[in-house]
């Protein structure tokens, strides 16, 4: 914990000598997670709205409720929310122990209280910015993602289910809460909004239910505004019956993670089957609870004791990248692949593990290593692979021959990127009226 007190500049005509005003005291206290920057050279003794400070950035943002201005440090960017000091300081305990969970929500960084300058101002919650993410209407602008209605809704009920899962009731739940990053040519929605959040050992089906209405609600108003703003939606996205369709694929998912299966004492490989289901939907089980009923056999799962991100643990064990979970499926078949080339070449059988290693150095590395820096902000190295490896699929059909990565990486640099829309952009901030900064 940092806690630093200083003295504000005197006013025009003060004298040196009458010393510093009670009024221009600068205090204010710091709790940050290490390895994090200490943030002390920002003006926080007056409101984000007011800063003036060459940290500031201007990013891809959603609409806030609160002031949001964002500092960069380095290559790292930061999210300072203003508001009242008993939400900030739940808020930050709550995204640390969701972040603790393995969800997927954005990383809180600190939280600064007791601000005072001229007058007590409220606390600032510092998160740090989720790289290449996306609020909602910038998946509406411009080039609209293939597919789009289904990747939407199927990450924000993704993302409910991850939560309800750890006893987290989100209360307010909506597309302006969310931010989406891309996965493998579909959606991963993070959480980066928790005021309102509650977390309880279990949910009940009611609290599900209720958060699955407020969900329901936000996101049909919020189409809405896109459609009356954006010079419509796409034909698809009828904001109600879309919105509608959330506790559909909520409740399809929840149930193939936590319904009962019954069976005979005879068919005690649908225990098998059952876990690799979960595993393909990305979730690891710790335990099972089996009972047996005279000759039938009930299969339960504890909720609690179900984990997502199945895929990205396994690819991250292997080979050290942390990358989504549909990401993380594409690379470990490209792994496997590259595995069975490795055996045919050889003639004889290569570890896994053996297998990966030189899959990273000989395949993946350089492939990410061929974008120039210009272009680099474009793609996150995982998604950017996974767009190489469908190129060289769109090249070897045309080809009637597999063109290898090599020939796809440079044909996809020359050809494919550069018309990429950037969705790292970061521009010095413009001057701001408070209002604006405000959703």
């Amino acid at each position: 914990m940092l806690e630093a007190h200083g003295a504000g500049p005197a006013p025009p005509g003060a004298s040196a000598a009458a010393g510093p005003r009670v009024e221009d005291d600068v205090t204010f206290q710091l709790v940050a997670r290490t390895g994090q920057p200490t943030f002390g050279d920002l003006p926080w003794h007056l409101p984000l709205a007011e800063w003036q400070s060459e940290r500031l950035v201007e990013v891809a943002r959603g609409i806030h409720r609160h002031v949001v201005r964002f500092v960069s440090y380095g290559d790292a960017l930061y999210a300072l929310k203003e508001l009242p000091e008993r939400i900030a300081l739940r808020e930050y305990r709550l995204l640390r122990r969701l972040d603790d969970e393995s969800v997927m929500v954005v990383q809180a960084v600190g939280v600064v209280t007791r601000r005072r300058g001229r007058e007590q101002l409220e606390a600032v919650l510092i998160t740090r910015y989720l790289d290449f993410s996306l609020p909602y209407r910038t998946l509406f602008a411009g080039t609209v993602t293939p597919d789009l209605r289904n990747h939407l809704l199927d990450a924000l009920a993704g993302l409910l289910v991850r939560l309800h899962l750890t006893g987290f009731f989100w209360g307010d739940c909506s597309l302006s809460n969310t931010l989406f990053r891309r996965d493998a040519g579909a959606l991963a929605a993070y959480l980066v909004d928790a005021e309102t959040g509650e977390m309880h050992g279990e949910l009940s089906d009611g609290q599900r239910r209720h958060d699955l209405e407020i969900a329901e609600l936000h996101v049909a108003g919020e189409l809405m505004d896109v459609e009356a703003a954006q010079d419509g939606l796409p034909a698809e996205f009828d904001p109600v019956d879309t919105a509608a369709e959330i506790p559909l694929r909520y409740q399809a998912l929840y149930d193939a993670v936590t319904h009962e299966e019954v069976f005979g004492p005879d068919e005690t490989y649908r225990i098998e089957e059952r876990l690799r289901r979960l595993n393909e939907l990305g979730f690891d089980v710790e335990e099972i609870e089996l009972l047996g009923e005279g000759d039938r056999r009930r299969l339960r799962l504890d909720p609690r004791v179900v984990e997502a991100g199945h895929h990205r643990r396994r690819l991250l064990m292997l080979t050290g990248l942390d990358v989504q979970e549909n990401q993380a499926r594409r690379l470990l078949n490209d792994i496997a692949a590259y595995r069975a080339y490795l055996e045919r070449s050889t003639g004889g059988a290569v570890p896994e593990s053996v297998a990966a290693y030189r899959w990273l150095v000989e395949i993946f590395n350089p492939s990410v290593a061929a974008v120039p820096p210009e272009l680099a902000g474009k793609r996150e190295p995982a998604e950017l692979f996974h767009e190489i490896l469908d190129h060289r699929w769109f090249l070897s059909e045309a080809a009637g021959q597999d063109i290898g990565t090599q020939a796809a990486v440079r044909s996809y640099v020359a050809e494919v990127l550069p018309r990429t829309p950037d969705e790292r952009v970061v521009a010095e901030e413009p001057a701001a009226e408070p209002e604006d900064l405000l959703g």
